[in-house]
């Protein structure tokens, strides 16, 4: 049995990745982008786009590199100890504005960017296959998923909530603030990823193939398991990007600003903040609402019924900064789903690994897990170029002026441009949440 040491420190690898660099990426990037770098639009979708797509083809790569390792810190533990310090550093630098024009602009932010999703899939892969090796019990791998979740989503909730008190002790441009706070959270990262390497063992070894070869990679497009698993997991990550990636948007265009109510200040990160704090609670009961459930098939199901009904019943609240307390409450409702099927998708690709070993007689762990992370990235890049593209088609243009390389930003359609955005952060999501459904009746893993 695993001691809880060993747990926490395999929740603050998550922390890390989903709860720090991964969160920003996904609700202040594209914001970021287009109205504070000074990104036109398009730009900004191409950049997420291309970069994320990039890592279809690395992080199976990435995979099967991280199964072939061998060193005296295990088989994925070093890519976390060795990855941890050029992750930190390329977060800083990709939340740092330079004073260049457009033409530099663009160039430093997608080879920033690009070099980011370099370093991510390199400690992110290796990090989620550990979960295939430190233990046989499935139980305890519930576990260990339900720790990395509360870890990812603790953080994301600490760093959502102190986010714009710090940008107001920063003070200065919101450029300025954005460079500051990429330096400190790209340490914090740094630490978290560290941890996670140094506290964690590898209990199990994966069973080697003599040399290397491209079957694994024929045998996945087997493996009917990975093949609906990771249209799952495609499917979760279109469902957070799109609401995360558009929650500045429906602060500044539909709330008309930050909402003050009582003593409380609400930005697009508070928003959200109320939402991390229930995916960490329910995160938790995960394992519990499972066996209680019947099946991580069933528990799964019904998490994406709550998301489906709750974003639904988003759409028809009113556009209105008095309704912002029925907002939360739907989407702390909407996390409650998040929460439960957040842990049961990792424990479900570790259930995927085991059947592909069991059937190919050897380990494709990293393998199979890259798929996780590249169902990650490549959810998030097509919901958030989407967001980008479709507010741009509705009226919403940014750029940089080339002489005074400050961001402008306008509108040509403003009630079009709003209708996008509620319907980005409500009814895209139920779409997709409806898939889920239906891609869980053909999953055949009934664990």
């Amino acid at each position: 049995m695993a001691k809880l040491s060993e747990k926490i420190g395999y929740g603050l690898g998550d922390a890390a990745a989903g709860g720090i660099t991964w969160k920003v990426m996904s609700i202040a990037f594209p914001f970021f982008f287009t109205n504070i770098f000074g990104l036109t639009m398009a730009d900004a979708a191409t950049l997420m786009l291309v970069a994320r797509l990039f890592d279809v083809v690395t992080d199976p790569l990435m995979g099967a590199l991280a199964d072939r390792t061998q060193s005296r810190w295990g088989t994925y533990r070093p890519w976390l100890i060795f990855g941890a310090i050029p992750l930190g550093l390329v977060f800083a630098l990709l939340l740092y504005t330079p004073d260049l024009g457009p033409t530099g602009k663009r160039i430093y932010a997608y080879s920033l960017y690009l070099l980011m999703m370099v370093v991510y899939t390199a400690v992110n892969v290796p990090y989620g296959s550990l979960l295939g090796v430190m233990t046989d019990n499935d139980d305890e791998k519930n576990q260990f998923s339900s720790f990395r979740m509360v870890g990812a989503y603790a953080m994301g909730f600490v760093m959502l909530y102190s986010f714009p008190k710090l940008q107001i002790l920063v003070g200065g441009t919101p450029a300025h603030q954005y460079a500051v706070l990429g330096a400190i959270l790209g340490g914090l990262a740094a630490l978290g990823t560290l941890a996670c390497g140094l506290m964690t063992k590898e209990r199990l070894k994966p069973v080697r193939a003599e040399k290397f070869s491209f079957k694994p990679f024929a045998d996945l497009f087997r493996n009917k398991p990975w093949i609906y698993l990771t249209l799952i997991g495609i499917c979760t990550n279109f469902f957070n990007g799109f609401r995360y990636a558009v929650a500045a948007y429906l602060m500044e265009y539909c709330l008309h600003g930050d909402v003050a109510v009582w003593r409380m200040v609400i930005n697009y990160t508070v928003l959200m903040m109320f939402g991390e704090a229930a995916c960490m609670v329910f995160g938790g009961l995960s394992p519990a609402f499972t066996k209680w459930v019947g099946s991580k098939k069933k528990a799964f199901a019904w998490s994406a019924i709550i998301c489906a009904v709750s974003s639904v019943l988003f759409f028809f609240i009113p556009m209105d900064p008095a309704w912002i307390w029925v907002m939360i409450a739907n989407i702390i409702v909407t996390s409650i789903g998040i929460g439960f099927y957040s842990p049961l998708l990792w424990s479900m690709y570790a259930d995927v690994a085991d059947y592909a070993t069991e059937k190919n007689g050897t380990s494709s762990t990293g393998l199979i897990f890259s798929s996780g992370t590249m169902a990650q990235k490549f959810g998030s890049a097509i919901s958030g170029s989407l967001v980008a593209m479709l507010l741009g088609l509705s009226g919403l243009i940014s750029f940089t002026d080339p002489v005074t390389h400050e961001t402008v930003v306008t509108i040509t359609n403003e009630p079009a441009v709003q209708t996008m955005i509620w319907a980005l952060f409500s009814l895209f999501p139920a779409a997709i949440a409806l898939l889920i459904l239906l891609l869980l009746r053909l999953y055949p893993i009934r664990k």
